[in-house]
């Protein structure tokens, strides 16, 4: 299968009269359609009037998030039940197990699943989730993605406000209150990563929309890491293929 990386925050036209599927988030829809041969990848904000106008072309979907009422047929839902690993918990969230199911499937064709392998989501929630070599689930942790983190600190307190801009600043330690932020909570992603490969020594999956901006931070580090940003997607397309 061929995948084409091509993001759009602003996608609904690439959707007109082609086959897709649909994962609805906690911030945006993620949606995976058919070009010609090939699947490629957009991400917009909720509208659900436009939504309405699509029903008919959705394969298949998936939330997380808040579900529109009374628009998705409820029989093409894919449910963490429906994803074929081992021992997965109907609590997991789909997200997690269709990103695990992808990276799985990549991992064992090249032959290096032997290890087990971690899931690193970078969203709204930044998720690391572990699975054993047959893959079954073993676990994993959950903390604010970036930009929960800043909107955490700016309803949470006084004087820190939400930053017009994700720009992560160059300093280390930033002079401004607003870059400050923004950097702190990105090292908090960078040394969760970081620590958990120090104890684990397995093969790293990094998808999700902050994805890039950590696999470049992460290159000065060895880690044995594969950015594959829209991973999630890619595992429900392989389940209608």
């Amino acid at each position: 299968m061929w995948y084409s990386s091509t993001k759009s925050k602003s996608g609904w036209s690439k959707l007109k009269e082609r086959k897709c599927c649909l994962l609805i988030g906690n911030t945006r829809w993620h949606w995976a359609f058919k070009d010609n041969e090939k699947w490629c990848f957009s991400h917009t904000y909720p509208d659900e009037q436009k939504l309405q106008s699509l029903n008919t072309s959705i394969l298949k979907w998936a939330a997380v998030g808040k579900i529109p009422k009374n628009i998705l047929i409820p029989s093409k839902q894919i449910k963490t039940s429906d994803i074929p690993f081992l021992k997965l918990p109907k609590w997991l969230g789909v997200d997690r197990a269709l990103g695990g199911w992808a990276a799985f499937q990549k991992t064992k064709h090249q032959d290096i699943h032997r290890k087990g392998l971690l899931l690193v989501d970078a969203g709204t929630v930044f998720s690391l989730t572990k699975f054993k070599s047959d893959g079954t689930f073993e676990g994993g942790q959950l903390i604010p993605g970036l930009q929960l983190q800043q909107y955490a600190m700016s309803k949470g307190t006084e004087n820190l406000f939400m930053p017009r801009e994700i720009n992560i600043p160059k300093d280390l330690f930033p002079l401004k209150t607003e870059e400050a932020m923004l950097q702190g909570s990105f090292q908090s992603l960078i040394g969760t990563l970081l620590n958990a490969d120090r104890q684990l020594s397995i093969p790293i999956w990094l998808c999700g929309g902050d994805s890039e901006i950590l696999y470049k931070n992460l290159q000065s580090h060895k880690l044995d890491i594969t950015l594959c940003p829209n991973l999630v997607l890619e595992g429900m397309v392989d389940l209608i293929n």
